[in-house]
């Protein structure tokens, strides 16, 4: 069995801008017509907005101060013109803005869900589930609100900077040098907050994923919380993960709780200035009433766009802080993964040698397996046995290239494994476990999971030959009926045969069955072995077992001892023997007089 290995750190190198949108731009492709019109409605957007404030200038000047109502007439009907345009250019900025960001968002957590299925499951077993699931759902979010939301406001709000700015010296240019002289006041605020948010952020999305990891560790674990009572200690974990990211998400919230004020006296005397100032030049007769209301108008609208792009830098390091934790995953390569001129396993006969074969899990002190050799072909049944540990599964991972061989070659119909593609060696085996990983749906979905493209017809087969045949019809949804979250709602013997039904309808030419029955009871094991005999028929059959009874009928039976062959034959020769397949006989024999046997 595999050997415990140390978790996989979550730590990740920073990543700057530049490569966050290196490696997440081209998942914008799809969508560049969208995009194209959104810039376009972020363009015309400021510029109407701006269009807008400056007709209100002129019902100043033109209507209140004269007191004239004859220009009232098309100066209602260009602004309502305006403001219309503006509501429609609105309206499909936030119509194709929602729709980019979720298809995008989407696309993303394909990209980085397939990346995941990819990897190898050594490369799985370092890392915790709930942080993975944090990477995919919330810094997934976060790079689609810097690199889609973000930035199509960003763009808005520069926009609307220039239009306004452009306005401003438009109607009077001391004012203007007046009021944009607080704009580098705010750029120096948000470089000084930018980096220490970046960092809270960052601290902050660990958390999160550590969070995720306890409660998805505790929950999918929940038998045996509750069997040991250790409900208080899960909560405890919970509560120690999420005080610290409490702890986080305050450090962010006083940073910004400070940064808004901050913002807000630099807007604040940056108005009054232009006040003071505009009563001034309203006194000399350099600016109208019309012309200083709006100038004060464009001067409330400038710093908020000005605000929005601060808030837009900080959202970058935010993104940043995201990207670091799902760049790190997707670097990571499979350990084991199809070689550039790897070829497809054609016609598989299912002709099984092993030769010479060693293994070694990454960072244990021994071998798994050492120099094991063994043959088996389409029609014969090859049983592994031997004490716990002593190699048997990492045998049926080999087969299936969870790993690669340290020492030594697999071949199948004469040709080295690691020479074919993943996909074609996989389709053609059908995997039994001793754990039966079955889906939270219908016994059609998970028998068909075997084989998509299974019609009614190979489903019934495969349902009948795992007999399974008479709890379908028992069940009031048949075939539709919901086994529950791991299959809950059977029995064992009932989610093994419907393990073995999934593997049947599969029609592989090799059958692999880890400890099939090790979970059963004597009747239950009996109902799957029924099955199972039949199922082996004309397949090459590899079965791991501690019931030497289940192997009697073996063609050939490999004893292992600490990843070594010990003995083969069959089961007569190795009774005769007297070695240790006998001895381990004898042990299975003794309950069955009476003997008690303590393992």
């Amino acid at each position: 069995m595999p050997r415990a290995r140390p978790e996989h750190s979550t730590s990740a190198e920073s990543v700057p801008l530049r490569k966050v949108f290196g490696v997440f731009g081209p998942d914008l492709r799809p969508f560049r017509a969208s995009i194209a019109v959104l810039v376009a409605a972020s363009t015309l957007s400021p510029a109407l907005e701006t269009a807008a404030i400056w007709l209100f200038k002129l019902v100043v000047d033109r209507v209140l101060v004269p007191r004239e109502l004859g220009p009232l007439g098309w100066l209602a009907l260009l602004l309502a013109g305006v403001t219309v345009a503006d509501g429609a250019v609105g309206f499909v900025d936030r119509v194709l803005s929602t729709s980019v960001s979720e298809r995008f968002l989407l696309a993303l957590r394909a990209r980085v869900f397939r990346h995941v299925l990819g990897l190898s499951l050594d490369d799985l077993g370092k890392r915790r589930l709930g942080d993975v699931l944090s990477r995919l759902t919330g810094d997934s979010a976060s790079i689609e609100s810097f690199l889609v939301s973000g930035l199509s406001a960003a763009l808005a709000d520069l926009l609307r900077v220039l239009f306004f700015a452009g306005a401003l010296f438009v109607i009077d240019w001391r004012l203007a040098a007046v009021a944009l002289v607080a704009l580098p006041l705010f750029a120096l605020a948000v470089r000084r907050f930018a980096g220490r948010i970046r960092e809270i952020s960052r601290e902050a999305r660990r958390r999160a994923g550590a969070v995720s990891a306890v409660a998805e560790e505790s929950l999918s674990n929940a038998a045996l919380v509750q069997a040991y009572g250790r409900e208080q200690d899960a909560l405890e974990r919970f509560r120690r993960e999420g005080l610290a990211g409490v702890a986080a998400q305050l450090s962010a919230a006083r940073l910004r709780g400070l940064f808004v004020p901050v913002v807000d006296l630099i807007e604040l005397v940056g108005g009054l200035a232009v006040i003071a100032l505009g009563a001034g030049e309203l006194a000399a007769g350099r600016v109208t009433l019309g012309g200083l209301l709006v100038f004060v108008t464009y001067v409330g609208k400038l710093y908020q766009p000005v605000r929005g792009l601060g808030g837009f830098v900080t959202s970058a390091h935010s993104a940043a802080a995201a990207a670091e934790r799902i760049v790190e995953l997707l670097e990571q390569r499979p350990s084991v993964e199809d070689r550039p001129a790897a070829r497809p396993l054609v016609r598989a006969r299912g002709d099984v040698v092993f030769e010479d074969v060693s293994f070694r899990y990454p960072g244990a002190a021994q071998d798994a397996l050492s120099r094991v050799s063994f043959r088996v072909g389409p029609g014969e049944l090859l049983a592994l046995v031997g004490a716990s540990g002593s190699g048997k599964s990492t045998i049926v991972n080999l087969l299936l290239r969870f790993y690669e061989p340290t020492r030594g070659r697999i071949l199948v119909d004469g040709q080295d494994i690691r020479e074919l593609t993943l996909r074609s060696l996989r389709d053609a085996t059908a995997l039994v476990l001793q754990e039966t990983l079955l889906l939270h749906a219908s016994i059609r979905e998970n028998v068909a999971y075997g084989e998509p493209s299974a019609d009614a017809a190979a489903i019934a087969r495969a349902v009948r030959a795992a007999d399974l045949d008479g709890l379908v019809t028992a069940l009031p949804g048949g075939l539709d009926s919901a086994v529950g979250q791991k299959g809950r709602r059977l029995s064992g013997g009932e989610r093994q045969r419907l393990a073995l039904a999934r593997a049947l309808v599969r029609d592989a030419p090799i059958l692999l069955l880890d400890e099939p029955t090790a979970a059963l009871d004597a009747a239950s094991a009996r109902r799957v072995l029924a099955p199972l005999e039949r199922a082996m028929s004309g397949r090459t059959t590899i079965l791991v077992s501690h019931d030497l009874g289940a192997i009697r009928s073996a063609t050939s039976i490999v004893v292992l001892d600490g990843g070594r062959v010990v003995e083969r034959g069959t089961h007569a020769a190795l009774v005769a023997r007297d070695g240790p397949y006998a001895r381990l006989q004898r042990t299975q024999e003794r309950p069955a007089v009476g003997s008690r046997v303590i393992a």
